[in-house]
């Protein structure tokens, strides 16, 4: 008695794909497959079956269909020795139920695009000594850097050798809190830059442009010298300006970059703000011009000499003549 055929139809299926304009060979393939792999064993009549039909279409499919049935086929245990092969599939070991899909060729590490430092990063790179000149360097580039500018400013700060102002007294700091916290509440900006700036000891120029920068890390810089506790400052944040508590991702942006913030960094940036206003004040009386400082010394009245003359030395020979004193 014959057996009967594993795939009832075949012949005519491919009979019929290989009419002109009708090509059903990747749909045929996809369904052997997965009829195939529907039982979990096969006697050697249907796994011989199988191994001839498939041979006959894996090699003239498109890619796309010969990587589906190869990835149903890799995870099927009861795959074929010679459609593994015909698939590139290695055959499953002692200690491996499945058969293993050959190795993927290993591509060259794709070259990392390097991003040049940016200015933030070269100026703190380099060893600054706290002089007015670079305070104002400091400063300026701390107010001009983007936001992750000033993270990466924040937390290279206190590997540098510049030095920290003192801390506020515990005691000044104490009382400058509570008032700040009031003047929050009550959004009264005016107040709340009074007494940062006389807290810190700052100029009421710089206290404002602390208050009045859009990103919020000047005043974290800020809060952070005075050791203002991170719940206090969060409401700070919710009630000093509109603009950051209607946000709650910049609140939890700038909380995030409070509890990380070193009390050093803060410090280094209030040494900064503190510099950079003497600096301000040199320039102010800078001359302008090469001898401004000599135009500048009032000039003395020329002293008379006394020249004394030999005798006859007043007397002029010719028509006209004149006596000295006459």
């Amino acid at each position: 008695m014959t057996t009967p055929p594993l795939f009832p139809g075949f012949d005519g299926l491919m009979t019929l794909s290989r009419r002109e304009g009708v090509d059903i060979r990747p749909t045929l393939l996809r369904v052997l497959t997965d009829l195939y792999v529907q039982a979990r064993a096969h006697s050697e009549e249907e796994a011989r079956q199988f191994i001839e039909l498939t041979s006959r279409l894996i090699d003239q499919v498109d890619d796309a269909t010969r990587a589906a049935v190869r990835a149903r086929l890799a995870i099927y245990p009861g795959t074929p020795l010679e459609v593994m092969k015909k698939l590139g599939l290695k055959p499953a070991g002692p200690d491996r139920r499945v058969p293993a899909a050959s190795e993927i060729a290993e591509q060259p590490p794709a070259a990392v695009a390097v991003k040049p430092p940016s200015e933030a990063q070269l100026r703190i790179a380099s060893n600054l000594s706290m002089q007015p000149k670079d305070a104002a360097e400091i400063s300026d580039m701390f107010f001009g850097a983007s936001a992750s500018e000033r993270a990466l400013i924040l937390h290279n700060l206190p590997l540098t050798p510049l030095k920290a102002s003192a801390r506020i007294p515990a005691a000044r700091a104490a009382r400058a809190i509570e008032t700040l916290e009031m003047a929050a509440f009550a959004a009264d900006t005016e107040n709340f830059t009074l007494e940062l700036g006389e807290a810190l000891i700052l100029p009421a120029r710089i206290a404002a442009q602390v208050i009045d920068d859009p990103g919020g890390e000047p005043l974290a810089c800020a809060a952070k010298a005075l050791d203002m506790p991170s719940a206090v400052f969060q409401r700070v944040l919710l009630f000093l300006k509109p603009e950051f508590g209607s946000s709650v991702t910049d609140v939890y942006r700038l909380s995030r970059l409070y509890d990380r913030l070193s009390e050093r960094a803060a410090l280094i940036m209030l040494a900064a703000w503190r510099g950079s206003m003497m600096a301000v004040t040199r320039a102010k009386y800078r001359p302008q011009l090469y001898d401004d400082e000599r135009h500048r010394v009032r000039a003395a009245p020329a002293q008379a000499r006394v020249v004394t003359q030999p005798p006859g030395a007043d007397v002029i020979v010719g028509s006209n003549w004149k006596r000295s004193g006459r």
